[in-house]
């Protein structure tokens, strides 16, 4: 018996916004790499990510294994760019914190409301 020995490409695309996506899914390979150096064992992966094929993990990881210094990089590129996005949002939406306030200060007061009518009605 004779084994074909062939190249094969790492099944990784990139969708238009630039993320790489691992298999025929929508899985990052981000979440993939970081569960990996995490510790998790690819099949933990495809338990996590039920869209993935074990074959498409074990190829993603070896894939990473022999690229490490590239991998590494787009990792760190994509870690800014959520940073970025971030604090855009942060400065675009208003303190939570305020509005958190202002309902506990409602509720209050109409919890204050409701025990006053209360005690009138005994």
């Amino acid at each position: 018996m004779s084994l074909a020995l062939e190249r094969e490409s790492p099944p990784l695309t990139e969708d238009a916004a630039g993320a790489i996506r691992v298999g025929n899914s929508r899985v990052l390979l981000e979440l993939v790499i970081r569960a990996f150096q995490d510790g998790a064992p690819p099949e933990t992966i495809v338990q996590r990510y039920s869209t993935l094929s074990l074959s498409d993990v074990y190829s993603t990881i070896g894939y990473y294994l022999r690229h490490q210094q590239e991998i590494e990089s787009y990792l760190s590129e994509r870690e800014q760019l959520a940073e970025s996005v971030r604090q855009q949002l942060s400065e675009a939406q208003p303190d939570l914190s305020l509005i958190r306030s202002r309902l506990l200060a409602q509720k209050t007061h109409q919890t204050c409301h409701a025990e006053v009518a209360e005690r009138r009605e005994l």
